[in-house]
């Protein structure tokens, strides 16, 4: 059976790590197909964790940022398009629980992710706006209790297999660019009509397609609070936080491989200094110095947010969150570092390796997990944060490299 992954006298596996198991199982033909990783969402659904954010009263999980990161982590060593997509899934689900649940419209749909376990898609990115998450050219007013919304997007990541859709526009026609709402669109409401394919190097399960996007619904369905507040308070921190989780998933796999091809030749040649440790040690140095700082901003997150938790949380200050541009450049310097350091990382794990990690279909196989995590450097380009943030470090008035 798919789902039984268990040896005889084992205790069946449950949770993430059933997900896991059933997920590196077919990585490799998601990956060669590059179609949606179904098997793996069907068992996230299942064990009810695309409701895991979701508060407890609610029918959710209530779980932190801290757990969904470790759960996103464990699916990146697994199959990184899975992993990528729980996580594009969570960051929309946090949107939701930080800034919907005091609307009755959102607080009921909150539950039915929870109960149905509804898979999330976001569609944020709008030909003409040259990747600016924070512009919108399409329009989606309020008249008469209805919102309506026609959006032609270059990129919806798995848009055919979503539940439901949340989707930027301006506040009405007269609205500037940067006066957004953000709108969640149920399936049942929406036409989506792909407009190109998604034949990618890496990251190939995700069907990040193109597409002409359609929706109506009620005016309840606009979040409350406007789309500025959201992506600053909430989906920026969160994507950058989960991206880096799925990252460093991809980077300890493949780093885990290295040492197992490393330990092989320790068996085959006691005694002998392998070349490849000294490798190993800057590669696993690299890998610590990314989970600390995550770890630590995770931390700190959770500490002054509840999310899905229903915590005792304590003020930004206190937390040591930060605020305004501080927090934009720390966002944007984890995100540019731990992309960067991800694929050095996982660069030096093929190179352990060698051509039993550049072939595939062999216990070492690498090729994989590097055409995946290429991706990270261009999801929002390094080029366009390094420009941006550097001016932001400019314009800052506080000490750099302080304790």
């Amino acid at each position: 059976m798919l789902h039984d992954t268990r040896l005889p006298g084992q205790v069946p596996l449950t949770g993430i790590e059933r997900v896991a198991r059933i997920a590196a199982d077919h990585a490799d033909a998601v990956d060669r197909e590059g179609r949606f990783p179904a098997e793996a969402i069907a068992a996230l659904r299942e064990e009810g964790l695309l409701g895991a954010m979701v508060p407890v009263h609610l029918g959710g999980h209530g779980a932190t940022l801290a757990t969904i990161a470790h759960q996103a982590q464990r699916l990146g060593r697994a199959c990184s398009s899975s992993a990528m997509i729980y996580a594009m899934h969570q960051i929309q689900v946090a949107c939701i629980v930080a800034h919907g649940l005091d609307q009755p419209w959102h607080r009921d749909f909150a539950g039915r992710i929870a109960a149905e376990g509804l898979l999330l898609a976001s569609i944020t990115s709008e030909v003409g706006i040259g990747g600016d998450m924070r512009s919108s050219l399409c329009a989606a007013p309020a008249v008469d209790g209805r919102v309506a919304i026609v959006k032609q997007a270059p990129t919806v990541s798995y848009g055919e297999q979503a539940d439901a859709y949340l989707v930027t526009a301006r506040r009405d026609a007269e609205a500037p660019a940067s006066d957004q709402v953000l709108v969640t669109i149920l399936k049942a409401q929406s036409r989506v009509e792909a407009t190109g394919n998604w034949d990618a190097l890496g990251m190939r399960g995700t069907c990040s397609t193109a597409f002409t996007f359609a929706g109506d619904g009620v005016a309840a369905q606009i979040l409350p609070v406007p789309f500025a507040e959201i992506a600053a308070d909430s989906m920026v921190p969160v994507s950058h936080l989960l991206w880096g989780a799925v990252w460093t998933g991809i980077a300890v796999e493949a780093l885990s491989r290295a040492r197992q091809f490393l330990r092989a030749q320790a068996r085959r040649q006691p005694g002998v200094v392998l070349p490849g440790a000294a490798r190993l040690m800057r590669a696993a140095g690299q890998l610590d110095l990314m989970q600390a700082r995550l770890h630590d901003l995770i931390g700190r997150f959770d500490a002054c947010h509840t999310l899905g938790s229903e915590r005792t949380v304590v003020g930004a200050d206190e937390a040591g969150w930060p605020a305004g541009m501080a927090r934009a450049a720390t966002l944007n310097t984890l995100k540019h570092d731990v992309s960067e350091m991800c694929h050095q990382v996982v660069l030096q794990a093929l190179l352990i390796c060698g051509m039993a990690g550049y072939k595939n279909g062999t216990e070492f196989s690498i090729g994989r997990m590097l055409r995946d995590i290429l991706s990270a450097q261009l999801m929002i380009s390094n080029d366009r944060i390094a420009a941006n943030t550097g001016t932001l470090l400019l314009a800052q008035r506080t000490e750099l490299g302080t304790l």
